[in-house]
């Protein structure tokens, strides 16, 4: 299995060096302990398309789009979804972080799975963060690592 954490960031918005680039290669890092993991980031939503149906395998990757009006997990059922797909033969799961006025129709027809983090809104360096750290955290349920205390 391969786990891709993307993002729709501008490169005008981009910075040499962000704080939260060196949390974001920690939680890549770690996943890494379980599955293969990459992080990438796109200028645009049809660029991100554009790549995500370029994408192939001997099974459809799982593309999870994280928007505030998409399905809230917890930890625990983000974990369970995870370990379903990675148990059924999923090759690849895609989760991306939209553009700032939120993903497309097109995109969202597109999702296997539209995630929240909840209502509030997050800017997109720590947003990429807390993903990375939310899929760690579901590998380290599902090897039952005491990382995960469960309250």
């Amino acid at each position: 299995m391969k786990i891709t954490l993307t993002a729709i960031v501008p490169r005008r918005a981009r910075t040499k060096s962000e704080p939260s680039d060196k949390l974001l290669a920690d939680y890549v890092s770690r996943i890494g302990r379980y599955v293969l993991c990459e992080s990438q980031l796109f200028d645009s939503e049809s660029a991100f398309l554009e790549w995500a149906g370029r994408q192939s395998g001997r099974s459809p990757g799982y593309l999870v789009l994280l928007d505030s009006r998409g399905k809230q997990l917890s930890s625990e059922e983000l974990a369970s979804t995870v370990g379903r797909l990675r148990d059924s033969g999923t090759q690849r799961i895609v989760f991306a972080i939209g553009p700032a006025d939120g993903w497309s129709e097109e995109a969202r027809t597109r999702a296997s799975l539209v995630l929240s983090f909840g209502r509030i809104t997050l800017p997109h360096q720590l947003a990429r963060v807390v993903l990375a750290e939310q899929v760690y955290r579901a590998f380290t349920i599902l090897a039952g690592h005491p990382y995960h205390s469960g309250h």
